[in-house]
């Protein structure tokens, strides 16, 4: 989530939304996920979650990097949060924006003023404290706040009026943001924005309880108080993380699940699935044959669907060599993805083109990327203006001592064969790569994007408008400044989605970006899990899904 990041060469899926999300792409890929045969044993009555209860939900999980929502930038703690937490609006399972603490809202004929009318009758999960318009007043100023230091205020809030200035420290409330009554707020943006509900969908703007916060500033997500379908009821760091629900949750429909157990310990997903100590499982690249041929048993339980996401190579382009762009363009002509998707990963995942994935509003199968030409490649370097002679160039990964994975050593050695340049890899630990990506520490890096809402600004504004907090590429095109801020008003979607086709071209001949993979879901689901599909984005999944056993 901004940033929803997908760490390409992650290994075993991680929790039933980023299962949703990071089933994905090379990434539960490139380290094999859930690899292993494992027993076929029934389902056992414990495991080491513990005795399993009549209506519980097993899951692999990771422990999350936050639970703050103002705080999030992985899929990981994200898929946590939106269970936990809840705003005004929210996006179903179609991906439709829906009222949430919001009942009803109006906005003006100019698309400046949003008014929400809440709900009277939603609470705290925990303290039972009725939510106000206040509260929301208050979520959304502590997430401004340069105290709280969040990476995805800005982006998520700062259209709203005077939420740029409280972030830059030059106000100490967000001016267009006004309590009218208990169950009344009003929020005027800065331009009419036809994709500014959706932003509200993002944690950022997720209501939490001050009268916790105050108590215990340090520990108070060990026991967050929120709105969502369901409560933390344990967590405990490295072994599971459990969920139960929330009995004073407002919404329909509400959870029919007992519990949700997710398993941090690690090892074979694919294993634990067979064994029965899980309910659903990614399948890597070692076992998917396997599990796509008809004759294995599993064949019935597995279902295959297109993500929301995009893995790309990145680089950082105002660090040499890559600030010039015909050498960002020789490393993307020089990677045969078609060859690494057909003999590495076994077809599990489509080649990209684009940056925005199948699926996206506006995406066009006419956007075509640098393709594979090694000659061109070479000639490029020798074009730009290092001749071919290069500084060294360092590729940094997520995850400090763990395998690169097949696509990453396949990248390696076709920039070694058909470039003639040596990258070296540097691995680091995954909270210090987020923020120092954001800081535009790294040279070139390997990561992937998983759509917040299903909008083209979710994509193309956040990552390459040159004054975007999220452009970590730190991009400077005033061609697309000015297309994107030409999309941000533009009413009509269809002439806003040419603009942003528009904007797509550019910069992937400008190589700011080396598409990689679109995004898929190989999942197995177990037959007793009702009412579970994929969304392709992380939404509050689980009050849908029920287990019959």
């Amino acid at each position: 989530m901004n940033e929803k990041k997908l760490l390409i060469g992650l290994g075993a899926v991680v929790g039933v939304l980023v299962l949703a999300v990071i089933g994905v792409t090379a990434v539960v890929i490139a380290r094999g996920g859930g690899g292993g045969s494992g027993s076929n044993a029934s389902d056992p009555k414990s495991s080491a979650a513990g005795p399993r209860v009549q209506g519980e939900l097993r899951l692999p999980g990771d422990d999350p990097l936050t639970l703050d929502p103002a705080l999030v930038t992985d899929v990981s703690s994200a898929t946590y949060i939106v269970e936990l937490f809840g705003g005004l609006v929210m996006l179903d399972k179609d991906l439709k924006i829906q009222p949430d603490i919001a009942k009803e809202w109006t906005i003006s004929p100019d698309g400046l003023k949003y008014t929400f009318k809440l709900r009277d009758d939603v609470t705290f999960s925990q303290s039972g404290r009725r939510v106000t318009a206040t509260d929301f007043k208050y979520s959304m100023e502590r997430a401004a706040n340069p105290q709280t230091d969040s990476p995805t205020a800005d982006t998520y809030l700062g259209d709203i009026v005077g939420a740029k200035d409280m972030i830059r420290n030059r106000a100490k409330e967000i001016s267009g943001i006004k309590v009218i009554d208990d169950t009344t707020l009003e929020i005027t943006i800065d331009a009419p924005k036809p994709y500014f509900l959706a932003k509200l969908t993002y944690p950022t703007a997720f209501v939490v309880n001050k009268d916790q916060i105050d108590k215990d500033r340090r520990n108070w997500t060990r026991k967050p108080d929120g709105t969502g379908p369901f409560k933390l009821s344990e967590w405990k760091i490295g072994e599971r993380v459990v969920l139960v629900p929330n009995e004073k949750y407002h919404a329909d429909p509400k959870p029919n699940l007992k519990r949700v157990t997710y398993n941090l310990a690690g090892g074979s997903v694919l294993t634990q699935y067979e064994n029965g100590e899980i309910d659903l499982a990614g399948v890597g690249v070692n076992d998917i044959d396997r599990i796509r041929d008809k004759s294995e048993k599993l064949n019935k339980e597995f279902i295959e669907k297109p993500e929301l996401t995009t893995s790309y190579l990145a680089f950082n382009t105002r660090q040499p060599p890559f600030d010039d762009p015909k050498v960002r363009q020789a490393f993307g002509m020089a990677i045969d993805k078609q060859r690494i998707v057909d003999v590495v990963l076994k077809k599990i995942v489509p080649p990209a083109e684009g940056i925005l994935p199948p699926g996206m509003p506006s995406y066009n199968t006419a956007i075509k990327g640098l393709g594979f030409d090694p000659a061109r490649a070479k000639q490029l370097l020798q074009e730009s203006k290092y001749q071919g002679r290069l500084p060294r160039v360092v590729l940094t990964l997520s995850g400090q001592g763990q395998n690169v994975g097949p696509t990453v050593e396949a990248m390696l050695e076709m920039w070694k064969a058909n470039l003639g340049v040596e990258v070296e890899v540097e691995q680091v630990e995954t909270a210090t790569f987020f923020q120092d990506v954001n800081r535009g520490k790294y040279q070139m890096w390997e990561l992937g994007w998983a759509a917040d809402y299903p909008d083209p600004e979710n994509f193309l504004d956040i990552h390459f408008f040159s004054e975007s907090r999220q452009n970590s590429t730190q991009y400077n095109n005033p061609e697309v400044d000015k297309l994107l801020l030409q999309a941000r008003t533009e009413r009509d979607n269809e002439k806003r989605f040419q603009i942003y086709n528009q904007v797509e071209r550019i910069l992937v001949q400008d190589a700011a970006w080396v598409p990689l993979f679109y995004g898929s879901a190989p999942l197995l689901v177990k037959p007793y899990v009702k009412g579970f599909q994929t969304t392709g984005l992380v939404v509050p999944i689980l009050r849908y899904v029920s287990v019959e056993k």
